[in-house]
């Protein structure tokens, strides 16, 4: 009797530990999460009536498109300095996703944002402007998409409000919302936080309260 309490006990405690696994599993984005369309939630689909690089797409979807182009390359997480500006190898930060996302829908935030700084220096916390570097930077970023993008809810479970082709800007993080989401509504990012993310479309708005910002190019 004593031998079968022991066996119940062993196998339930094996059970709440394979669950953990796999919860904690999911929630690293390590195990896959389902993804979901706005068709499946009734949301019209938000289309750009601008298209500044005038190659007949418009601007929203060049930028979901562009960023997907983008982290097909399979950028491997590193942090470095580039003379050329943009990342000319195989590595990668947040922010480039961010930058090559809107730099083949026309909008070059290299020239962009070192031209605001210049303008604007009063807004930024820099010492010495470096054209190559600064718009690399997330809090550089965010000064930026304040003054030159439309800036909309970070509230999450407006799910309606969030569309593919969007920026999101956490305190020392940035991607671009993906036109994907989870079972609840809420959008998956595409993002590149770190050497160990297996995915760079991921279901992680849920698991972050250091939302600070989310634009739309205008």
């Amino acid at each position: 009797m004593q031998k079968r309490k022991l066996i119940i006990i062993l196998t339930v405690i094996f059970i709440l530990f394979i669950s953990f696994i796999i919860y904690f599993l999911y929630a690293l984005n390590i195990i896959p999460h389902r993804k979901y369309t706005n068709k499946d939630f009734g949301i019209e689909t938000y289309i750009s009536l601008v298209d500044k690089d005038n190659d007949g797409i418009d601007d929203q979807t060049d930028i979901i498109n562009n960023t997907r182009k983008y982290i097909k390359t399979k950028p491997r997480y590193q942090s470095k300095y580039y003379a050329t500006g943009y990342p000319d190898d195989e590595y990668g930060v947040c922010t480039d996703v961010v930058a090559f996302g809107l730099k083949d829908a026309g909008y070059d935030l290299m020239e962009l944002v070192n031209e605001h700084i210049k303008l604007n220096r009063d807004l930024y916390d820099i010492d010495v402007v470096d054209k190559n570097i600064d718009f690399r930077r997330v809090r550089n970023l965010k000064v930026y998409f304040d003054n030159n993008a439309i800036s909309l809810t970070t509230d999450i479970n407006k799910i309606e409000e969030w569309q593919g082709g969007d920026i999101v800007v956490f305190e020392k993080h940035i991607g671009i919302v993906s036109d994907k989401r989870n079972k609840k509504g809420i959008t998956f990012i595409i993002h590149h936080a770190n050497p160990y993310q297996k995915y760079y479309e991921e279901d992680i708005l849920k698991y972050h309260d250091d939302i600070v910002g989310h634009y739309r190019i205008s």
